[in-house]
Protein backbone atom coordinates (compact mmCIF):
# COMPACT_ATOMS: atom_id res chain seq x y z
CA UNK A 1 0.00 0.00 0.00
CA UNK A 2 1.47 3.36 -0.98
CA UNK A 3 1.89 6.08 1.69
CA UNK A 4 -0.18 9.16 2.25
CA UNK A 5 1.54 12.06 2.27
CA UNK A 6 0.63 15.29 4.03
CA UNK A 7 2.22 18.34 3.19
CA UNK A 8 0.51 20.85 5.46
CA UNK A 9 1.69 24.22 4.24
CA UNK A 10 3.08 24.68 0.89
CA UNK A 11 3.38 28.23 -1.35
CA UNK A 12 3.32 25.88 -4.30
CA UNK A 13 0.20 24.28 -6.00
CA UNK A 14 0.23 20.87 -5.11
CA UNK A 15 1.30 18.10 -7.87
CA UNK A 16 -1.50 16.42 -6.89
CA UNK A 17 1.13 12.75 -5.82
CA UNK A 18 0.39 14.04 -2.09
CA UNK A 19 -2.09 15.67 -0.03
CA UNK A 20 -1.12 19.51 0.52
CA UNK A 21 -2.63 22.78 2.11
CA UNK A 22 -1.33 25.27 -0.09
CA UNK A 23 -0.88 28.61 1.57
CA UNK A 24 -2.34 32.05 0.73
CA UNK A 25 -0.93 35.38 1.44
CA UNK A 26 -3.79 37.21 -1.20
CA UNK A 27 -4.88 36.91 -4.11
CA UNK A 28 -7.96 35.60 -1.55
CA UNK A 29 -10.07 35.44 -4.89
CA UNK A 30 -8.84 33.34 -7.17
CA UNK A 31 -9.07 30.51 -4.93
CA UNK A 32 -10.00 26.70 -7.36
CA UNK A 33 -12.19 24.59 -5.67
CA UNK A 34 -10.00 21.74 -6.51
CA UNK A 35 -7.77 22.66 -3.94
CA UNK A 36 -7.12 23.40 -0.67
CA UNK A 37 -6.02 26.19 1.39
CA UNK A 38 -5.13 28.08 4.14
CA UNK A 39 -5.39 31.86 4.02
CA UNK A 40 -4.36 34.61 5.96
CA UNK A 41 -2.30 38.18 6.48
CA UNK A 42 1.29 37.23 6.40
CA UNK A 43 3.27 39.62 8.49
CA UNK A 44 6.03 40.79 6.44
CA UNK A 45 2.83 42.44 3.95
CA UNK A 46 0.51 43.76 5.92
CA UNK A 47 -0.04 47.74 5.40
CA UNK A 48 -2.10 49.96 7.14
CA UNK A 49 -3.66 51.69 4.20
CA UNK A 50 -5.09 48.36 2.74
CA UNK A 51 -5.59 46.26 6.07
CA UNK A 52 -8.92 46.52 6.45
CA UNK A 53 -10.14 45.78 2.85
CA UNK A 54 -7.46 42.84 2.73
CA UNK A 55 -9.12 41.69 6.27
CA UNK A 56 -12.59 41.58 4.65
CA UNK A 57 -11.25 39.34 2.29
CA UNK A 58 -9.77 37.10 3.74
CA UNK A 59 -12.33 36.79 5.64
CA UNK A 60 -14.59 35.95 3.05
CA UNK A 61 -12.00 33.42 2.20
CA UNK A 62 -11.92 32.05 5.59
CA UNK A 63 -15.78 31.16 4.91
CA UNK A 64 -14.94 28.48 2.25
CA UNK A 65 -14.77 24.90 3.34
CA UNK A 66 -11.52 24.32 1.13
CA UNK A 67 -9.73 27.04 3.19
CA UNK A 68 -9.18 24.52 6.11
CA UNK A 69 -6.76 26.69 8.19
CA UNK A 70 -6.15 30.47 8.98
CA UNK A 71 -2.43 31.65 8.17
CA UNK A 72 0.29 32.02 8.11
CA UNK A 73 -0.43 34.56 10.33
CA UNK A 74 2.00 35.80 13.67
CA UNK A 75 4.71 38.37 14.43
CA UNK A 76 8.03 38.90 12.96
CA UNK A 77 10.85 41.32 14.66
CA UNK A 78 12.62 41.60 11.45
CA UNK A 79 10.77 42.62 8.52
CA UNK A 80 9.72 46.15 7.85
CA UNK A 81 5.93 45.95 8.96
CA UNK A 82 5.21 47.91 12.02
CA UNK A 83 4.99 45.53 14.93
CA UNK A 84 2.18 47.26 16.34
CA UNK A 85 0.16 46.49 13.27
CA UNK A 86 1.33 43.10 12.94
CA UNK A 87 0.17 42.62 16.36
CA UNK A 88 -3.13 44.08 15.72
CA UNK A 89 -3.74 41.81 12.73
CA UNK A 90 -2.71 39.17 14.48
CA UNK A 91 -5.28 39.79 17.08
CA UNK A 92 -8.03 39.94 14.32
CA UNK A 93 -7.06 36.30 12.95
CA UNK A 94 -6.86 34.80 16.17
CA UNK A 95 -10.82 36.12 16.60
CA UNK A 96 -11.38 35.21 13.15
CA UNK A 97 -9.97 31.80 13.69
CA UNK A 98 -12.11 31.07 16.19
CA UNK A 99 -15.42 31.86 14.67
CA UNK A 100 -14.64 29.78 12.19
CA UNK A 101 -13.23 27.46 14.04
CA UNK A 102 -10.17 26.58 11.88
CA UNK A 103 -6.76 26.55 13.08
CA UNK A 104 -3.97 28.86 13.11
CA UNK A 105 -1.16 28.55 11.02
CA UNK A 106 2.17 30.62 12.82
CA UNK A 107 4.84 32.19 11.34
CA UNK A 108 6.98 33.42 14.41
CA UNK A 109 10.18 35.21 13.61
CA UNK A 110 11.63 36.26 17.46
CA UNK A 111 8.68 36.97 18.72
CA UNK A 112 7.41 33.92 20.32
CA UNK A 113 6.44 35.16 23.74
CA UNK A 114 4.34 37.89 22.25
CA UNK A 115 3.02 35.22 19.90
CA UNK A 116 1.85 33.30 22.84
CA UNK A 117 0.41 35.86 25.05
CA UNK A 118 -1.18 37.12 22.47
CA UNK A 119 -3.02 33.76 21.87
CA UNK A 120 -3.74 33.68 25.89
CA UNK A 121 -5.20 37.18 25.90
CA UNK A 122 -7.53 36.14 22.80
CA UNK A 123 -8.77 32.95 24.67
CA UNK A 124 -7.38 31.33 21.48
CA UNK A 125 -9.64 28.10 21.30
CA UNK A 126 -8.53 26.46 18.10
CA UNK A 127 -5.45 24.18 17.77
CA UNK A 128 -1.99 26.19 16.58
CA UNK A 129 0.70 25.09 14.16
CA UNK A 130 3.94 26.83 14.13
CA UNK A 131 5.26 26.59 10.75
CA UNK A 132 8.81 26.41 10.16
CA UNK A 133 10.02 25.74 13.34
CA UNK A 134 14.16 25.95 13.53
CA UNK A 135 14.78 26.98 16.86
CA UNK A 136 16.03 24.69 20.17
CA UNK A 137 14.66 22.16 22.28
CA UNK A 138 13.37 24.26 25.19
CA UNK A 139 11.03 26.27 23.15
CA UNK A 140 10.52 23.16 21.77
CA UNK A 141 9.24 21.65 25.06
CA UNK A 142 7.30 25.04 25.68
CA UNK A 143 5.58 25.64 23.03
CA UNK A 144 4.39 21.92 23.24
CA UNK A 145 3.52 22.23 27.17
CA UNK A 146 1.31 24.95 25.89
CA UNK A 147 -0.62 22.45 23.53
CA UNK A 148 0.65 23.74 20.26
CA UNK A 149 1.99 21.83 17.22
CA UNK A 150 5.00 22.17 15.80
CA UNK A 151 5.73 21.99 11.80
CA UNK A 152 9.38 20.89 10.13
CA UNK A 153 10.63 20.76 6.91
CA UNK A 154 13.56 21.29 5.15
CA UNK A 155 15.59 22.63 8.43
CA UNK A 156 15.00 18.97 9.16
CA UNK A 157 17.80 18.56 6.75
CA UNK A 158 19.78 20.85 9.11
CA UNK A 159 22.67 18.63 11.69
CA UNK A 160 21.66 21.24 14.50
CA UNK A 161 17.98 20.06 14.05
CA UNK A 162 18.21 16.22 14.47
CA UNK A 163 18.58 16.38 18.25
CA UNK A 164 15.99 18.73 18.92
CA UNK A 165 13.23 16.81 16.34
CA UNK A 166 14.34 13.96 18.20
CA UNK A 167 12.84 15.62 21.01
CA UNK A 168 9.56 15.99 19.89
CA UNK A 169 6.89 13.82 20.33
CA UNK A 170 5.68 12.23 17.88
CA UNK A 171 1.95 13.19 18.25
CA UNK A 172 3.07 16.79 18.48
CA UNK A 173 4.49 17.41 14.89
CA UNK A 174 3.64 18.06 11.38
CA UNK A 175 5.81 18.12 7.77
CA UNK A 176 5.66 20.84 5.76
CA UNK A 177 7.82 21.69 1.96
CA UNK A 178 7.08 25.46 2.70
CA UNK A 179 9.45 27.38 -0.11
CA UNK A 180 11.79 24.28 -0.14
CA UNK A 181 13.12 22.68 -3.09
CA UNK A 182 12.83 19.71 -1.72
CA UNK A 183 9.68 17.95 -2.29
CA UNK A 184 7.81 16.36 0.85
CA UNK A 185 8.78 12.54 0.10
CA UNK A 186 12.08 14.07 1.23
CA UNK A 187 11.50 15.72 4.54
CA UNK A 188 9.49 12.29 5.53
CA UNK A 189 12.12 10.51 4.88
CA UNK A 190 14.77 12.26 6.97
CA UNK A 191 11.88 12.57 9.45
CA UNK A 192 12.31 8.71 9.30
CA UNK A 193 15.68 8.60 9.61
CA UNK A 194 15.69 11.22 13.13
CA UNK A 195 13.01 9.27 14.38
CA UNK A 196 14.25 5.67 13.55
CA UNK A 197 10.51 5.07 11.78
CA UNK A 198 9.57 3.60 9.14
CA UNK A 199 7.73 5.25 6.65
CA UNK A 200 4.30 3.71 6.97
CA UNK A 201 4.09 4.26 10.73
CA UNK A 202 5.30 7.61 10.39
CA UNK A 203 2.50 8.36 7.68
CA UNK A 204 -0.48 7.05 9.66
CA UNK A 205 0.89 8.87 12.62
CA UNK A 206 0.84 12.28 10.41
CA UNK A 207 -2.33 11.15 9.69
CA UNK A 208 -3.64 11.05 13.35
CA UNK A 209 -2.51 14.45 14.32
CA UNK A 210 -3.59 16.49 10.97
CA UNK A 211 -7.41 14.87 11.96
CA UNK A 212 -6.64 16.17 15.71
CA UNK A 213 -5.13 19.81 14.48
CA UNK A 214 -7.48 20.05 11.04
CA UNK A 215 -10.78 17.90 12.77
CA UNK A 216 -13.66 19.00 10.70
CA UNK A 217 -12.82 20.80 7.79
CA UNK A 218 -9.83 18.35 6.99
CA UNK A 219 -11.12 15.71 4.27
CA UNK A 220 -12.36 11.97 4.98
CA UNK A 221 -9.69 9.53 4.77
Amino acid sequence: MQELLFDIHTHTKPDGKTYAIQNLAGNFDCLSEKCTYSAGLHPWFIKEEDFEIDFLKLKDAASLPNVVAIGECGLDKVCGSSFELQAKAFERQIILANETGKPLIIHCVRAFGEVVNLLKQNNNKVPVVFHGFNKNATLAKQLIDNGFYLSFGEALLNTAMKDVFYSVPLENFLLETDKSFFDIERIYSQACTIKNIDLNSLSLQIIKNAKKVFGKHFFEL
